[in-house]
């Protein structure tokens, strides 16, 4: 499938399909008010074509997404994978300002029966019909200057919406903390005055390809987005910003890796 088609679909199903509700998705985010940093879980689970899809997103829905905010890990985002590479995708975040919770998320998952009953299928799934082909995952934590996850307003308006995630690669550590400062000294008011939603931005402690940072946009569609991009770079706050010495003397990031992910009906973000 064409990837136009494919995200012109996909875009028509999270329009139309019924959210959580807006008192659960008000009642997550007051729970989540008050002090101290986020910690994120993100997962990426890649699939292979055939039943995977439907066994995950069963299991997602009824099982982890629930038992997930047993523990006090909400709101918890789960989307497909609509524009980049290895698809099908689906990634799952998970917030929370315990990355004990995080870290043990599993063994705590392990003792709650209701999740074991309701995720039998993809937990016992057999391996000659495994649930999935791999799972990927990384834990970061929330920047200091925004340390809490922002729920976009599409999301408790059950409107169409999609997000972009980004993640930055540095060719060394003093790079990297080059590179959240020069974020937080300015990149992020940059962007909103150019209007896009920030959903979160994490550097990354645990996870693949590291030094790196992680942070997720939101918009109402794809089109909005490069609007918003293009607003971006022609920004005279962003070239002032990006031609100072301290930022411009050397390259320090080195690879961006863009996804292009649509929520699922039952996501939570």
């Amino acid at each position: 499938m064409e990837r136009r088609a494919f995200l012109t679909s996909s875009l028509a199903a999270s329009a139309l399909a019924v959210t959580a509700p807006a008192e659960r998705l008000k009642g997550a985010q007051e729970t989540r008010e008050g002090k101290g940093r986020d910690f994120y879980q993100l997962r990426c689970y890649h699939l292979s074509n055939g039943p995977q899809s439907k066994l995950c997103h069963d299991f997602f829905r009824d099982a982890l997404v629930p038992a997930l905010n047993r523990l006090g890990v909400t709101p918890v985002g789960v989307f497909n994978l609509t524009i980049g590479p290895e698809t099908p995708s689906i990634y799952v975040l998970m917030p929370s300002l315990s990355a004990e919770t995080l870290v043990n998320v599993e063994s705590r998952l392990s003792q709650d029966t209701e999740y074991l009953k309701a995720g039998a299928a993809f937990l016992n799934a057999p391996a000659a019909a495994p649930a999935f082909a791999r799972m990927e995952s990384s834990l970061l934590q929330a920047f200091e200057k925004m340390p809490r996850l922002n729920l976009p307003p599409a999301t408790a308006a059950n409107g169409a919406r999609v997000f972009e995630l980004r993640t930055y690669e540095s060719p060394s550590d003093q790079d990297h903390k080059r590179k959240i400062e020069m974020m937080e000294s300015g990149e992020q008011e940059i962007f909103a005055k150019a209007g896009f939603s920030q959903i979160f931005y994490g550097d990354t402690l645990i996870g693949s390809r590291l030094p790196n940072l992680t942070y997720m946009l939101g918009y109402e569609s794809v089109s909005e987005r490069d609007k918003k991009w293009a607003a971006f770079r022609d920004s005279p706050q962003w070239k002032a910003l990006s031609s100072q010495p301290r930022y411009a003397f050397e390259s320090i990031v080195s690879n961006i890796t863009n996804v292009i992910l649509t929520p699922t009906a039952y996501s939570q973000i």
